[in-house]
């Protein structure tokens, strides 16, 4: 038993020198993302690589640029899908929407873009309301490869029958399939719900406000950082939104526990949609 907590001690110290590197080098700071995370995608990459420590996996990331890229790709987040949790996207309709339409024009923000899925999800959702032409859509990630599928917006064949029944249930006014052209095994999303989207380089741990938005979207992100982090970066959503704006979480994050909670109020608590209140 001694054995294995000084082991686990170690690896924490470990991470801890890892992440502390990182930062030094390449300016990406990890240090507060969640532990328990964190250790599963170093051990997943240990298992890949020919590297027996996460001290050897250090000196690599530290001195091999390209390894440090690809390290990077099992730090990033990338689960998603479109229309995700369909009651979701159905209340954005139902009881967003109408709110958002009494704006001559208007501004969401999806931090944590990912592939893109969710933000042409969002895209394909105003077009129907007639709101696409009055919005500008902002999507950011710090995963560059991932930002770049975000913007090429090209998707596996595979995945359309899903993302069609979610569709449904969100509550589509039309058939998903005029949304998407079908080429061999791939989807390509109709460039028309492109005009009105900006894909940005932002990194939510070190990187400044969005201001003025209208909206933000950043849902199972914060999941995986550390209750500090969460706390920075629901404050960087507050500055980045107007007053009423909606912050829209994922079905495992609140606002219960942060220090930032009285700052925003419930408008769908279940669905974890909020507004700033001043």
């Amino acid at each position: 038993m001694q054995k294995e907590q000084k082991i686990n001690s170690t690896e924490n110290i470990e991470i801890q020198l890892l992440f502390e590197g990182i930062f030094l080098k390449y300016g990406y700071d990890f240090r507060d993302y969640g532990k328990a995370h964190a250790k599963r995608r170093i051990l997943h990459r240990l298992g890949l690589s020919d590297l027996k420590t996460i001290s050897d996996l250090q000196s690599k990331v530290l001195h091999d640029e390209s390894f440090f890229q690809l390290f990077l790709q099992d730090l990033s987040i990338n689960t998603t899908e479109m229309f995700r949790d369909p009651d979701f996207f159905k209340e954005i309709r139902e009881g967003v929407i109408p709110i958002l339409k009494t704006y001559p024009f208007f501004k969401a923000w999806h931090a944590g873009c990912s592939t893109g899925e969710e933000v042409y999800s969002l895209a394909i959702l105003l077009y129907e309301e007639e709101l696409l032409s009055r919005a500008q859509l902002y999507a950011t990630d710090f995963n560059h490869i991932a930002l770049a599928k975000a913007k090429d917006a090209i998707y596996p064949i595979g995945n359309l029958k899903e993302y069609t029944r979610n569709y449904i249930k969100a509550g589509g006014k039309s058939s998903f399939a005029n949304y998407y052209n079908a080429r061999y095994d791939s989807a390509i999303i109709d460039k028309s719900l492109k005009k009105n989207i900006v894909f940005s380089d932002h990194n939510l741990v070190t990187d400044s406000v969005f201001g003025e938005m209208h909206m933000v979207m950043c849902r199972n992100t914060l999941i995986y950082f550390s209750k500090e982090l969460q706390d920075r970066v629901i404050k960087l959503f507050y500055d980045s939104l107007i007053p009423g704006g909606f912050l829209c979480l994922g079905s495992k994050e609140s606002l219960t526990f942060s220090v930032h909670r009285e700052l925003f109020e419930p408008f769908n608590q279940k669905l974890k949609i909020f507004r700033k209140k001043y």
